[in-house]
């Protein structure tokens, strides 16, 4: 079968170190983080070292018939639009040349903005007076008709923004909504560059927004270990570093457009990358947990390499998915290792997520348009907060300052609970 050249074109991002592309990639170059001190009282001192985005601007050009359906979207939601307006205004792709049915859309939302039943808090402390023991059913039933959102259920929907993108845009070609913690924002992008890939789509747009900084979903993300104790502060989130201990959530939209070489070389669009290879893969462990498997991304670097015909060491840099946790950053390593097969390599690794605190869906499509600009520049972007790594990854080329690279492709990995993996070949221009 015909497989045409998958190209990006558009790019779109806002997080906590940025509003768009260039001022992220600004901030990230003089190595700044978007993590900050946001003490409230109740709230553990180590869970209010967050990556949050402090000025959300909405738009004004929303036509009236869409307008009353920004309601319905959460904040996480709304940061994954901005993003998206972003990467097509910044593609120059004439959008309304294209039949509807062959523009392609995939969205990955990693949100628990409206996770639990937080909604119900104040009808439930009027009930009970703030006791938190009695409740008065009567004094709940006429504080919920005066304080909840007759909305709440609606604003907890995953795909809100997948129906308002897909009206506000008219993407009516292949598409579906993902809804997951990471690799979801990876398998997003790896379902938009296939339908291009497969002739499907003229054009393929991949949207990961997250938001994990309310109080339920810090919780819960604290309930399975693998968030940072920040005894150092907004310097805590160290992936690789031999002393690390979780990450630090944050919140964010990361959005990718996709076409064909072909259309974008007769339309003089301006190529930032060309995807090279894409492989998932799920790695199982032996007790069949939810934990990390001892080489969690080996089998997906490999055959993503083969379907990009390139050597290990032919690559500018590996972005590896870096979340700080023990287990998941010594399984990385070690898979990274193994396929280099006791070679010396020179390759740089990066982890890039102290920048912005962890996004969820949105950091798996942010990582990968910072290798972009980072290859156009000819920089590997340092990781923040390393010190020294475990002495079996010694060899490693790990840096707290920026490293000079001269190669054109890069190799980005994304793990998830219980063994997914995703890593995707990408080559900057």
């Amino acid at each position: 079968m015909y497989e045409r050249e998958v190209v990006i074109t558009g790019a779109g991002l806002i997080t906590p170190l940025g509003m768009n592309c260039d001022e992220n990639w600004k901030n990230l170059k003089e190595m700044k983080t978007g993590i900050a001190h946001y003490p409230k009282d109740g709230l553990p001192n180590f869970l209010s070292y967050l990556g949050k985005i402090n000025d959300i601007e909405i738009p004004e050009d929303i036509p009236p018939k869409l307008l009353g359906q920004m309601k319905f979207l959460n904040r996480g939601a709304l940061l994954g639009f901005l993003s998206a307006r972003e990467a097509l205004s910044s593609s120059g792709v004439p959008v309304s040349d294209i039949p509807p049915g062959r523009r392609a859309f995939y969205l990955a939302s990693g949100d628990f903005t409206k996770v639990g039943y937080d909604f119900m808090f104040p009808a439930l402390k009027d009930a009970t007076d703030g006791t938190w023991k009695n409740i008065d059913f009567e004094k709940l039933n006429t504080s919920a008709l005066n304080k909840v959102n007759p909305f709440f259920l609606l604003e907890s929907l995953s795909n809100n923004l997948f129906s308002f993108l897909s009206a506000f845009f008219e993407f009516m070609g292949p598409n579906t909504s993902l809804a997951s913690l990471s690799p979801c924002g990876g398998y997003a992008l790896e379902l938009a560059a296939r339908s291009i890939k497969h002739d499907k789509a003229d054009i393929a747009l991949a949207v990961g927004c997250g938001n994990w900084i309310t109080e339920i979903p810090l919780f819960e993300l604290e309930s399975l270990g693998i968030l940072s104790k920040c005894t150092s502060g907004i310097h805590s989130f160290r992936p690789f570093n031999r002393q690390r201990d979780g990450f630090i959530p944050g919140e964010g939209g990361a959005a990718i457009l996709l076409e064909s070489a072909d259309g974008a070389h007769q339309r003089g669009a301006t190529i930032l990358g060309k995807v090279k290879g894409f492989v998932n893969y799920s790695e199982f462990s032996e007790n069949a947990g939810f934990s990390v498997p001892p080489k969690v991304c080996q089998r997906s670097i490999e055959l993503a390499l083969r379907e990009a015909e390139c050597e290990i060491n032919d690559l500018a840099s590996i972005n590896p998915h870096g979340s700080g946790t023990q287990q998941g950053d010594r399984s990385e390593l070690r898979s990274i290792m193994e396929v280099f097969n006791m070679k010396h390599s020179e390759v740089p690794i990066c982890g890039m997520k102290p920048y912005t605190g962890h996004l969820g869906a949105a950091s798996d499509i942010a990582e990968v348009i910072f290798g972009l600009k980072g290859v156009k520049e000819s920089i590997v972007p340092a990781t923040l907060n390393f010190e020294e790594a475990e002495r079996e990854f010694s060899e490693l080329r790990i840096s707290n300052t920026h490293q000079i690279c001269e190669k054109r492709s890069f190799l980005s990995i994304i793990y998830g609970i219980g063994g997914q993996s995703l890593t995707v070949v990408v080559e900057g221009t």
